[in-house]
Protein backbone atom coordinates (compact mmCIF):
# COMPACT_ATOMS: atom_id res chain seq x y z
CA UNK A 1 0.00 0.00 0.00
CA UNK A 2 1.24 3.29 -1.28
CA UNK A 3 2.05 6.23 1.47
CA UNK A 4 0.82 9.68 1.32
CA UNK A 5 2.98 11.87 0.28
CA UNK A 6 4.19 15.06 3.39
CA UNK A 7 1.80 18.13 3.61
CA UNK A 8 4.56 20.72 1.69
CA UNK A 9 3.86 18.64 -1.67
CA UNK A 10 1.46 20.38 -3.89
CA UNK A 11 0.96 16.14 -5.46
CA UNK A 12 0.39 12.78 -4.39
CA UNK A 13 1.75 9.65 -6.01
CA UNK A 14 -0.08 6.31 -6.23
CA UNK A 15 -2.71 7.83 -3.45
CA UNK A 16 -6.47 8.39 -3.25
CA UNK A 17 -7.90 8.92 0.17
CA UNK A 18 -9.35 12.07 1.36
CA UNK A 19 -5.60 13.61 2.52
CA UNK A 20 -4.92 12.85 -1.19
CA UNK A 21 -7.70 14.96 -2.91
CA UNK A 22 -6.33 17.87 -1.09
CA UNK A 23 -3.47 17.47 -2.94
CA UNK A 24 -3.50 20.35 -6.58
CA UNK A 25 -1.63 17.53 -8.69
CA UNK A 26 -1.65 13.28 -8.87
CA UNK A 27 0.56 11.19 -10.66
CA UNK A 28 -0.19 7.15 -11.31
CA UNK A 29 2.60 4.79 -11.16
CA UNK A 30 1.32 1.72 -12.50
CA UNK A 31 -1.99 -0.10 -12.73
CA UNK A 32 -1.49 -2.48 -10.11
CA UNK A 33 -4.83 -3.10 -7.96
CA UNK A 34 -3.01 -2.08 -4.80
CA UNK A 35 -2.13 1.36 -6.18
CA UNK A 36 -5.56 1.71 -6.98
CA UNK A 37 -7.63 1.67 -4.43
CA UNK A 38 -10.10 4.42 -4.31
CA UNK A 39 -9.05 5.90 -7.85
CA UNK A 40 -12.46 5.64 -8.96
CA UNK A 41 -13.82 9.13 -6.43
CA UNK A 42 -11.94 11.26 -8.45
CA UNK A 43 -12.71 12.79 -11.15
CA UNK A 44 -12.16 16.28 -11.48
CA UNK A 45 -8.36 16.80 -10.70
CA UNK A 46 -5.93 15.68 -13.41
CA UNK A 47 -3.83 12.35 -12.77
CA UNK A 48 -0.77 11.72 -14.75
CA UNK A 49 0.46 8.42 -16.39
CA UNK A 50 1.44 6.77 -18.85
CA UNK A 51 -0.43 5.57 -22.16
CA UNK A 52 -0.28 1.83 -21.09
CA UNK A 53 -1.43 2.88 -17.67
CA UNK A 54 -4.17 4.90 -18.60
CA UNK A 55 -5.30 2.05 -20.72
CA UNK A 56 -5.34 -0.59 -18.29
CA UNK A 57 -7.25 1.77 -15.53
CA UNK A 58 -9.79 2.54 -18.25
CA UNK A 59 -10.60 -0.94 -18.67
CA UNK A 60 -10.74 -1.64 -15.02
CA UNK A 61 -12.55 1.23 -14.40
CA UNK A 62 -15.30 2.11 -17.11
CA UNK A 63 -16.97 4.51 -14.93
CA UNK A 64 -14.03 6.66 -14.76
CA UNK A 65 -14.09 9.75 -17.62
CA UNK A 66 -10.79 9.47 -19.60
CA UNK A 67 -10.30 13.08 -20.29
CA UNK A 68 -9.01 13.90 -16.31
CA UNK A 69 -6.18 11.42 -17.34
CA UNK A 70 -2.67 13.08 -18.80
CA UNK A 71 -0.47 11.22 -20.74
CA UNK A 72 3.09 11.22 -20.27
CA UNK A 73 5.71 9.69 -22.06
CA UNK A 74 8.48 7.74 -20.69
CA UNK A 75 12.01 9.56 -20.91
CA UNK A 76 9.96 13.08 -21.16
CA UNK A 77 9.50 15.86 -19.34
CA UNK A 78 6.66 18.48 -18.52
CA UNK A 79 6.16 21.99 -16.76
CA UNK A 80 2.93 21.62 -14.46
CA UNK A 81 1.87 24.75 -13.35
CA UNK A 82 0.97 25.47 -9.64
CA UNK A 83 0.23 28.81 -7.40
CA UNK A 84 3.15 28.04 -5.02
CA UNK A 85 5.24 27.57 -7.72
CA UNK A 86 5.41 26.14 -11.52
CA UNK A 87 7.58 22.59 -11.41
CA UNK A 88 8.68 20.25 -13.81
CA UNK A 89 8.43 16.01 -13.82
CA UNK A 90 9.67 13.57 -16.02
CA UNK A 91 8.97 9.52 -16.29
CA UNK A 92 11.45 7.28 -16.44
CA UNK A 93 11.19 2.96 -16.76
CA UNK A 94 11.00 1.45 -13.59
CA UNK A 95 11.58 -2.24 -14.89
CA UNK A 96 8.40 -2.70 -12.94
CA UNK A 97 5.16 -3.90 -15.24
CA UNK A 98 4.06 -2.92 -18.60
CA UNK A 99 3.47 0.85 -18.22
CA UNK A 100 5.18 1.66 -14.59
CA UNK A 101 7.69 5.02 -14.30
CA UNK A 102 9.37 6.83 -11.46
CA UNK A 103 8.71 10.49 -11.55
CA UNK A 104 11.40 13.25 -10.98
CA UNK A 105 9.99 16.31 -9.61
CA UNK A 106 12.18 19.22 -10.11
CA UNK A 107 10.34 22.63 -8.23
CA UNK A 108 11.30 25.37 -5.09
CA UNK A 109 10.24 22.26 -2.66
CA UNK A 110 13.65 20.46 -3.81
CA UNK A 111 14.66 17.76 -6.24
CA UNK A 112 12.31 14.32 -5.12
CA UNK A 113 12.53 10.86 -7.03
CA UNK A 114 9.62 9.11 -6.49
CA UNK A 115 10.21 5.52 -7.54
CA UNK A 116 6.67 3.83 -7.17
CA UNK A 117 7.26 0.29 -8.02
CA UNK A 118 10.59 -0.56 -9.00
CA UNK A 119 13.40 -3.49 -9.67
CA UNK A 120 16.73 -1.11 -9.97
CA UNK A 121 18.90 -2.90 -12.49
CA UNK A 122 22.01 -0.78 -13.27
CA UNK A 123 20.16 -0.41 -16.58
CA UNK A 124 16.97 1.34 -15.21
CA UNK A 125 19.06 3.16 -12.60
CA UNK A 126 21.62 4.36 -15.83
CA UNK A 127 18.46 5.97 -17.65
CA UNK A 128 18.10 8.70 -14.94
CA UNK A 129 19.79 12.39 -15.76
CA UNK A 130 23.59 12.20 -15.91
CA UNK A 131 23.40 15.47 -13.45
CA UNK A 132 22.07 12.98 -10.87
CA UNK A 133 23.99 9.64 -11.35
CA UNK A 134 27.48 11.05 -12.16
CA UNK A 135 29.92 10.18 -9.78
CA UNK A 136 32.78 12.90 -10.63
CA UNK A 137 31.44 16.51 -11.75
CA UNK A 138 28.06 15.92 -9.94
CA UNK A 139 26.17 18.63 -11.41
CA UNK A 140 22.82 18.50 -9.01
CA UNK A 141 21.81 16.10 -5.66
CA UNK A 142 18.04 14.34 -5.03
CA UNK A 143 17.13 15.93 -1.96
CA UNK A 144 14.78 13.58 -1.17
CA UNK A 145 14.15 9.39 -2.84
CA UNK A 146 10.73 7.45 -1.94
CA UNK A 147 11.87 4.17 -1.92
CA UNK A 148 10.22 0.74 -2.85
CA UNK A 149 11.87 -1.21 -0.45
CA UNK A 150 9.86 -4.07 -0.46
CA UNK A 151 12.47 -6.67 -0.20
CA UNK A 152 14.70 -3.80 2.16
CA UNK A 153 14.88 -6.65 4.43
CA UNK A 154 15.69 -9.70 2.59
CA UNK A 155 19.29 -10.69 2.45
CA UNK A 156 19.15 -12.95 -0.92
CA UNK A 157 20.77 -11.58 -3.78
CA UNK A 158 18.25 -12.49 -6.47
CA UNK A 159 18.66 -12.54 -10.15
CA UNK A 160 18.20 -10.52 -12.47
CA UNK A 161 14.78 -10.67 -14.44
CA UNK A 162 16.73 -12.28 -17.56
CA UNK A 163 18.50 -15.05 -15.56
CA UNK A 164 15.33 -15.85 -13.94
CA UNK A 165 13.19 -16.34 -17.06
CA UNK A 166 16.32 -18.50 -18.46
CA UNK A 167 15.63 -20.91 -15.70
CA UNK A 168 12.08 -21.41 -16.39
CA UNK A 169 13.05 -22.47 -19.82
CA UNK A 170 15.71 -24.86 -18.26
CA UNK A 171 13.32 -26.70 -16.30
CA UNK A 172 10.90 -26.92 -19.32
CA UNK A 173 13.51 -28.26 -21.29
CA UNK A 174 14.42 -30.93 -18.76
CA UNK A 175 10.58 -31.96 -18.52
CA UNK A 176 10.47 -32.72 -22.53
CA UNK A 177 7.79 -35.63 -21.26
CA UNK A 178 5.35 -33.47 -19.36
CA UNK A 179 1.81 -33.56 -21.32
CA UNK A 180 0.87 -29.69 -19.95
CA UNK A 181 3.02 -26.99 -18.46
CA UNK A 182 0.77 -24.65 -16.23
CA UNK A 183 2.81 -21.32 -15.81
CA UNK A 184 1.40 -19.22 -12.42
CA UNK A 185 2.23 -15.86 -14.10
CA UNK A 186 -0.60 -14.58 -13.97
CA UNK A 187 0.57 -11.14 -12.24
CA UNK A 188 0.68 -7.64 -14.48
CA UNK A 189 4.31 -7.36 -14.76
CA UNK A 190 5.56 -11.27 -16.07
CA UNK A 191 4.61 -11.17 -19.80
CA UNK A 192 8.32 -10.94 -20.44
CA UNK A 193 8.05 -15.17 -19.34
CA UNK A 194 5.02 -15.74 -21.56
CA UNK A 195 6.13 -14.27 -24.69
CA UNK A 196 9.72 -16.36 -23.80
CA UNK A 197 8.31 -19.23 -24.00
CA UNK A 198 5.81 -18.87 -26.45
CA UNK A 199 9.12 -17.77 -28.85
CA UNK A 200 11.40 -20.61 -27.21
CA UNK A 201 9.06 -23.62 -28.07
CA UNK A 202 7.05 -22.29 -30.47
CA UNK A 203 3.58 -22.47 -28.97
CA UNK A 204 0.75 -20.50 -28.05
CA UNK A 205 -0.23 -20.11 -24.49
CA UNK A 206 -3.81 -20.93 -23.41
CA UNK A 207 -5.67 -18.16 -21.31
CA UNK A 208 -8.89 -18.32 -19.36
CA UNK A 209 -10.31 -14.81 -19.69
CA UNK A 210 -13.12 -15.66 -17.29
CA UNK A 211 -10.22 -16.68 -14.91
CA UNK A 212 -7.53 -14.24 -15.66
CA UNK A 213 -9.87 -11.18 -16.86
CA UNK A 214 -6.73 -8.77 -15.89
CA UNK A 215 -3.99 -10.46 -16.99
CA UNK A 216 -5.65 -11.49 -20.53
CA UNK A 217 -6.35 -7.85 -20.98
CA UNK A 218 -2.88 -6.77 -20.20
CA UNK A 219 -1.58 -9.66 -22.65
CA UNK A 220 -4.25 -8.13 -25.13
CA UNK A 221 -2.54 -5.34 -25.38
CA UNK A 222 1.39 -6.12 -24.76
CA UNK A 223 1.28 -9.23 -26.48
CA UNK A 224 -1.71 -10.80 -28.44
CA UNK A 225 0.08 -12.46 -30.77
CA UNK A 226 0.74 -15.33 -27.92
CA UNK A 227 -2.42 -16.12 -27.00
CA UNK A 228 -4.34 -18.98 -27.78
CA UNK A 229 -8.31 -20.21 -27.22
CA UNK A 230 -7.19 -23.62 -27.43
CA UNK A 231 -7.90 -25.64 -23.77
CA UNK A 232 -6.03 -28.33 -24.97
CA UNK A 233 -2.70 -26.37 -25.29
CA UNK A 234 0.50 -27.94 -23.44
CA UNK A 235 1.58 -24.15 -22.24
CA UNK A 236 -1.45 -22.76 -19.98
CA UNK A 237 -1.27 -19.87 -17.90
CA UNK A 238 -2.71 -20.85 -14.33
CA UNK A 239 -3.55 -18.62 -11.47
CA UNK A 240 -1.46 -18.17 -8.16
CA UNK A 241 -2.72 -18.06 -4.71
CA UNK A 242 -4.18 -18.98 -2.91
CA UNK A 243 -5.03 -22.41 -4.15
CA UNK A 244 -1.89 -23.39 -6.71
CA UNK A 245 -0.40 -26.05 -4.27
CA UNK A 246 -4.30 -28.03 -4.00
CA UNK A 247 -4.20 -27.53 -7.91
CA UNK A 248 -0.74 -29.01 -8.20
CA UNK A 249 -1.10 -31.92 -5.35
CA UNK A 250 -4.25 -33.19 -7.43
CA UNK A 251 -3.45 -32.94 -10.66
CA UNK A 252 0.20 -34.73 -9.88
CA UNK A 253 -1.57 -37.15 -7.54
CA UNK A 254 -3.94 -38.11 -10.56
CA UNK A 255 -1.00 -38.48 -13.47
CA UNK A 256 0.62 -40.49 -10.96
CA UNK A 257 -2.52 -42.89 -10.12
CA UNK A 258 -3.01 -43.76 -13.81
CA UNK A 259 0.67 -44.09 -14.35
CA UNK A 260 0.93 -41.22 -16.60
CA UNK A 261 4.05 -38.31 -16.99
CA UNK A 262 3.38 -35.47 -14.11
CA UNK A 263 2.26 -32.17 -15.60
CA UNK A 264 4.59 -29.66 -14.63
CA UNK A 265 3.34 -26.39 -12.57
CA UNK A 266 6.08 -23.32 -12.51
CA UNK A 267 5.44 -20.29 -10.73
CA UNK A 268 8.43 -17.51 -10.83
CA UNK A 269 8.04 -15.29 -8.05
CA UNK A 270 10.86 -14.43 -5.27
CA UNK A 271 7.81 -14.42 -3.04
CA UNK A 272 8.47 -17.83 -1.93
CA UNK A 273 12.22 -17.17 -0.90
CA UNK A 274 11.32 -14.54 0.74
CA UNK A 275 9.34 -15.77 3.09
CA UNK A 276 10.65 -19.70 3.37
CA UNK A 277 12.42 -20.01 6.56
CA UNK A 278 15.06 -22.55 4.58
CA UNK A 279 16.14 -19.48 2.15
CA UNK A 280 19.40 -19.18 2.33
CA UNK A 281 20.09 -23.03 1.34
CA UNK A 282 18.01 -22.97 -1.52
CA UNK A 283 19.46 -22.56 -4.70
CA UNK A 284 18.74 -19.44 -6.39
CA UNK A 285 20.38 -20.74 -9.85
CA UNK A 286 17.91 -22.98 -11.26
CA UNK A 287 14.20 -23.88 -10.41
CA UNK A 288 13.77 -25.77 -6.80
CA UNK A 289 10.57 -28.00 -6.71
CA UNK A 290 8.58 -28.10 -3.00
CA UNK A 291 6.52 -30.83 -1.20
CA UNK A 292 3.40 -29.56 -2.96
CA UNK A 293 5.33 -30.80 -6.85
CA UNK A 294 5.25 -26.96 -7.61
CA UNK A 295 8.45 -25.35 -8.89
CA UNK A 296 9.69 -22.32 -8.09
CA UNK A 297 12.19 -19.57 -9.79
CA UNK A 298 13.02 -16.69 -8.05
CA UNK A 299 11.79 -13.72 -10.22
CA UNK A 300 11.14 -10.54 -8.64
CA UNK A 301 9.71 -7.58 -9.86
CA UNK A 302 11.37 -5.31 -7.04
CA UNK A 303 14.70 -4.65 -6.36
CA UNK A 304 16.85 -6.64 -4.01
CA UNK A 305 18.62 -5.42 -1.21
CA UNK A 306 21.87 -5.59 -2.75
CA UNK A 307 20.27 -3.65 -5.90
CA UNK A 308 18.98 -0.80 -3.16
CA UNK A 309 21.92 -0.05 -1.76
CA UNK A 310 24.29 0.36 -4.99
CA UNK A 311 21.63 2.65 -6.32
CA UNK A 312 21.37 4.48 -3.43
CA UNK A 313 25.18 4.55 -3.76
CA UNK A 314 25.11 5.86 -7.21
CA UNK A 315 22.18 8.51 -6.65
CA UNK A 316 23.18 9.76 -3.05
CA UNK A 317 20.14 11.78 -1.89
CA UNK A 318 19.67 13.82 1.18
CA UNK A 319 16.65 11.74 2.34
CA UNK A 320 15.30 8.28 2.43
CA UNK A 321 11.59 7.59 3.07
CA UNK A 322 10.25 3.93 2.06
CA UNK A 323 7.09 3.86 0.43
CA UNK A 324 6.35 0.17 1.81
CA UNK A 325 5.17 0.35 5.37
CA UNK A 326 6.50 -0.06 8.06
CA UNK A 327 9.47 2.19 6.67
CA UNK A 328 12.30 -0.09 5.85
CA UNK A 329 14.44 2.28 4.59
CA UNK A 330 15.59 2.91 8.38
CA UNK A 331 17.39 -0.26 7.95
CA UNK A 332 19.62 0.15 4.68
CA UNK A 333 23.17 0.75 5.46
CA UNK A 334 23.38 4.11 3.36
CA UNK A 335 20.01 5.21 5.07
CA UNK A 336 22.39 4.60 8.32
CA UNK A 337 25.31 6.33 7.52
CA UNK A 338 24.29 9.33 5.75
CA UNK A 339 20.45 10.09 6.69
CA UNK A 340 20.88 10.64 9.99
CA UNK A 341 21.78 14.17 11.40
CA UNK A 342 21.86 15.37 15.29
CA UNK A 343 20.85 19.04 14.37
CA UNK A 344 19.40 20.21 11.13
CA UNK A 345 19.83 23.61 9.66
CA UNK A 346 17.39 26.09 8.67
CA UNK A 347 17.53 25.90 5.16
CA UNK A 348 17.62 21.73 5.16
CA UNK A 349 15.67 20.77 2.79
CA UNK A 350 13.40 18.70 4.77
CA UNK A 351 11.79 21.49 5.73
CA UNK A 352 10.15 21.83 2.40
CA UNK A 353 8.26 18.77 3.26
CA UNK A 354 6.97 19.68 6.49
CA UNK A 355 6.45 23.34 5.94
CA UNK A 356 2.36 23.14 4.74
CA UNK A 357 0.67 26.39 4.76
CA UNK A 358 3.56 28.09 6.51
CA UNK A 359 4.86 28.05 3.56
CA UNK A 360 8.17 29.68 3.31
CA UNK A 361 8.37 30.78 7.20
CA UNK A 362 9.52 27.97 7.66
CA UNK A 363 13.05 28.87 7.19
CA UNK A 364 13.06 31.14 10.12
CA UNK A 365 15.07 30.24 12.84
CA UNK A 366 12.48 31.73 15.28
CA UNK A 367 11.34 29.86 18.57
CA UNK A 368 12.22 26.04 18.38
CA UNK A 369 10.41 23.02 19.88
CA UNK A 370 12.64 19.55 20.43
CA UNK A 371 11.82 17.06 17.85
CA UNK A 372 13.00 13.57 17.16
CA UNK A 373 14.57 12.78 14.02
CA UNK A 374 15.90 9.16 13.52
CA UNK A 375 16.59 9.13 17.37
CA UNK A 376 18.45 12.32 17.42
CA UNK A 377 17.37 15.47 18.81
CA UNK A 378 17.20 18.61 16.66
CA UNK A 379 15.23 21.49 16.58
CA UNK A 380 12.44 22.60 14.38
CA UNK A 381 10.82 26.02 13.99
CA UNK A 382 7.83 26.80 15.78
CA UNK A 383 5.61 27.83 12.26
CA UNK A 384 5.87 24.25 11.19
CA UNK A 385 5.97 22.01 14.98
CA UNK A 386 2.36 20.90 13.50
CA UNK A 387 3.09 19.88 10.32
CA UNK A 388 4.79 16.98 11.07
CA UNK A 389 4.28 13.67 9.07
CA UNK A 390 4.02 10.67 10.19
CA UNK A 391 5.15 8.50 7.29
CA UNK A 392 8.26 10.47 7.09
CA UNK A 393 9.78 8.88 10.21
CA UNK A 394 9.30 12.34 12.01
CA UNK A 395 7.57 12.21 15.98
CA UNK A 396 7.25 15.63 17.66
CA UNK A 397 7.62 15.07 21.30
CA UNK A 398 6.72 18.32 22.98
CA UNK A 399 6.24 16.41 26.34
CA UNK A 400 8.37 17.32 29.02
CA UNK A 401 11.10 14.35 29.93
CA UNK A 402 10.44 11.74 32.00
CA UNK A 403 11.87 12.48 35.54
CA UNK A 404 12.61 9.07 37.68
CA UNK A 405 11.16 8.82 41.25
CA UNK A 406 14.17 9.21 44.20
CA UNK A 407 15.44 6.00 45.51
CA UNK A 408 16.93 6.17 49.00
CA UNK A 409 19.49 4.36 50.94
CA UNK A 410 17.12 1.10 51.35
CA UNK A 411 15.61 1.02 47.35
CA UNK A 412 12.17 2.55 48.54
CA UNK A 413 10.31 5.07 46.69
CA UNK A 414 9.91 7.98 48.77
CA UNK A 415 7.51 10.71 47.63
CA UNK A 416 7.72 12.82 50.17
CA UNK A 417 4.24 13.78 50.33
CA UNK A 418 3.13 13.22 53.72
CA UNK A 419 6.35 13.34 55.17
CA UNK A 420 8.08 16.32 53.13
CA UNK A 421 11.51 14.42 53.50
CA UNK A 422 14.68 15.42 51.56
CA UNK A 423 15.87 13.19 49.86
CA UNK A 424 18.98 14.97 48.58
CA UNK A 425 19.38 16.24 52.26
CA UNK A 426 18.68 12.84 53.88
CA UNK A 427 21.78 11.32 52.12
CA UNK A 428 24.28 13.80 52.43
CA UNK A 429 23.53 13.13 56.38
CA UNK A 430 25.09 9.85 55.73
CA UNK A 431 27.65 10.78 52.74
CA UNK A 432 29.63 13.36 54.22
CA UNK A 433 32.81 10.94 53.88
CA UNK A 434 32.91 8.25 51.49
CA UNK A 435 35.33 6.51 53.26
CA UNK A 436 34.27 6.61 56.58
CA UNK A 437 32.02 3.38 57.58
CA UNK A 438 28.36 3.16 57.83
CA UNK A 439 26.75 2.99 60.99
CA UNK A 440 23.21 1.52 60.53
CA UNK A 441 22.45 2.64 64.30
CA UNK A 442 23.10 6.43 63.26
CA UNK A 443 20.86 5.14 59.87
CA UNK A 444 18.19 4.61 61.64
CA UNK A 445 18.08 7.43 64.26
CA UNK A 446 18.35 9.46 61.35
CA UNK A 447 15.42 7.66 59.48
CA UNK A 448 12.79 8.00 62.71
CA UNK A 449 13.52 11.31 63.19
CA UNK A 450 12.96 12.68 59.94
CA UNK A 451 9.93 11.94 60.01
CA UNK A 452 6.42 13.36 61.50
CA UNK A 453 4.69 11.59 64.25
CA UNK A 454 1.46 11.27 62.00
CA UNK A 455 3.93 9.19 60.08
CA UNK A 456 5.54 6.47 62.03
CA UNK A 457 7.38 3.46 60.83
CA UNK A 458 8.85 0.54 62.69
CA UNK A 459 11.86 -0.16 61.56
CA UNK A 460 12.77 -3.12 63.85
CA UNK A 461 13.93 -6.07 61.77
CA UNK A 462 12.25 -9.56 61.36
CA UNK A 463 13.72 -11.90 63.91
CA UNK A 464 14.88 -14.63 61.89
CA UNK A 465 16.29 -13.89 58.82
CA UNK A 466 17.40 -9.86 59.52
CA UNK A 467 19.23 -11.08 62.86
CA UNK A 468 21.16 -13.13 60.46
CA UNK A 469 22.22 -11.06 57.97
CA UNK A 470 23.18 -8.36 60.23
CA UNK A 471 25.68 -11.02 62.61
CA UNK A 472 26.93 -11.84 59.58
CA UNK A 473 27.85 -8.91 57.96
CA UNK A 474 28.46 -6.90 60.82
CA UNK A 475 30.12 -9.04 63.44
CA UNK A 476 32.29 -8.00 65.59
CA UNK A 477 31.19 -4.49 64.44
CA UNK A 478 28.99 -3.32 66.96
CA UNK A 479 26.22 -2.99 64.71
CA UNK A 480 24.20 -5.81 66.75
CA UNK A 481 22.89 -3.28 68.91
CA UNK A 482 20.32 -1.96 66.19
CA UNK A 483 18.74 -5.54 66.31
CA UNK A 484 18.62 -5.76 70.36
CA UNK A 485 16.63 -2.21 70.54
CA UNK A 486 14.29 -3.52 67.61
CA UNK A 487 13.67 -6.14 70.55
CA UNK A 488 12.97 -3.91 72.68
CA UNK A 489 10.63 -2.12 70.92
CA UNK A 490 8.51 -5.15 69.86
CA UNK A 491 8.06 -5.90 73.36
CA UNK A 492 6.70 -2.45 74.20
CA UNK A 493 4.33 -3.23 71.12
CA UNK A 494 3.16 -6.50 72.96
CA UNK A 495 2.88 -4.87 76.27
CA UNK A 496 0.66 -1.61 74.83
CA UNK A 497 -2.60 -1.89 76.54
CA UNK A 498 -6.40 -1.17 75.45
CA UNK A 499 -5.93 3.09 76.87
CA UNK A 500 -3.32 3.37 73.87
CA UNK A 501 -4.90 2.58 71.23
CA UNK A 502 -6.69 5.68 70.47
CA UNK A 503 -8.42 6.22 67.79
CA UNK A 504 -6.54 7.39 64.85
CA UNK A 505 -3.34 6.28 66.29
CA UNK A 506 -1.04 3.19 64.57
CA UNK A 507 -0.95 1.31 67.64
CA UNK A 508 -4.40 0.03 67.51
CA UNK A 509 -3.47 -2.05 64.43
CA UNK A 510 -2.94 -5.69 65.15
CA UNK A 511 0.56 -6.62 66.00
CA UNK A 512 1.33 -9.45 63.05
CA UNK A 513 -0.04 -6.63 61.05
CA UNK A 514 2.50 -4.09 61.96
CA UNK A 515 5.21 -6.75 62.29
CA UNK A 516 4.18 -7.06 58.47
CA UNK A 517 4.41 -3.25 57.66
CA UNK A 518 7.79 -3.38 59.70
CA UNK A 519 9.16 -6.23 57.56
CA UNK A 520 8.46 -4.27 54.31
CA UNK A 521 10.32 -1.21 56.14
CA UNK A 522 6.76 1.28 55.39
CA UNK A 523 5.26 3.41 57.32
CA UNK A 524 2.50 1.90 59.79
CA UNK A 525 -0.78 3.17 58.67
CA UNK A 526 -3.62 4.42 60.62
CA UNK A 527 -6.58 3.17 60.91
CA UNK A 528 -9.84 5.00 59.81
CA UNK A 529 -12.40 5.46 62.82
CA UNK A 530 -15.16 3.91 61.18
CA UNK A 531 -12.98 0.61 61.63
CA UNK A 532 -12.01 0.71 65.33
CA UNK A 533 -15.44 -0.81 66.10
CA UNK A 534 -14.44 -3.85 63.76
CA UNK A 535 -11.30 -4.14 64.94
CA UNK A 536 -11.82 -4.49 68.61
CA UNK A 537 -14.50 -6.87 67.72
CA UNK A 538 -12.54 -9.17 65.73
CA UNK A 539 -9.05 -9.36 67.90
CA UNK A 540 -8.40 -12.24 69.70
CA UNK A 541 -9.13 -12.46 73.55
CA UNK A 542 -5.60 -12.98 75.57
CA UNK A 543 -5.79 -15.23 77.83
CA UNK A 544 -3.41 -13.52 80.57
CA UNK A 545 -5.75 -10.64 80.58
CA UNK A 546 -9.35 -11.91 81.01
CA UNK A 547 -10.46 -12.37 84.48
CA UNK A 548 -13.90 -13.03 83.83
CA UNK A 549 -13.87 -15.69 81.97
CA UNK A 550 -13.41 -18.73 84.31
CA UNK A 551 -11.10 -21.54 83.69
CA UNK A 552 -13.50 -23.87 82.41
CA UNK A 553 -14.84 -21.56 79.77
CA UNK A 554 -11.99 -20.85 78.18
CA UNK A 555 -11.01 -24.52 77.81
CA UNK A 556 -14.27 -24.66 75.79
Amino acid sequence: MPIETPRGLPFSVDTWSAAAKRKRHHFLTHAHKDHLAGIASFSSRPIYCTLITKTLVLRQFPQIEGSIFLEIEVGKSVIVHDPDGDFSVAAFDANHCPGAVMFLFEGEFGNILHTGDCRLSPECVQNLPLKYTSKEGRACQLDYVFLDCTFGRCPLKMPGKQLAIQQVMNCIWKHPNAPFVYLACDLLGQEDILVQVSKTFGARIYVNKTLSAECSLALSLTAPEILSEDASSRFQLTEGFPKLNERASKRIAEARGKFQPEPIFLRPSAQWYATNDQAQKLRLSEAERDEFGVWHVCYSMHSSREELEWALQLLQPKWVISTTPPCRAMELEYVKKHCYKTRLTHDDPIWKLLKGSAGKSARSPASTNSVILNNNVTEVPQSIKCSVVDNLELKLDLSPPFAPKPITLFGRARLGDQCHIDILAEEKKFFKNKSEPLNLQEVADADRSSLSPECERLETPKENDTKCRLNHVYAGSGQSEVYEKGRETEKEDYACDESDKRIGSSKSINTSLRRLYRSMNVPVPRPLPSLLELMNSTKRVKVGSCDSFSKDQLLL
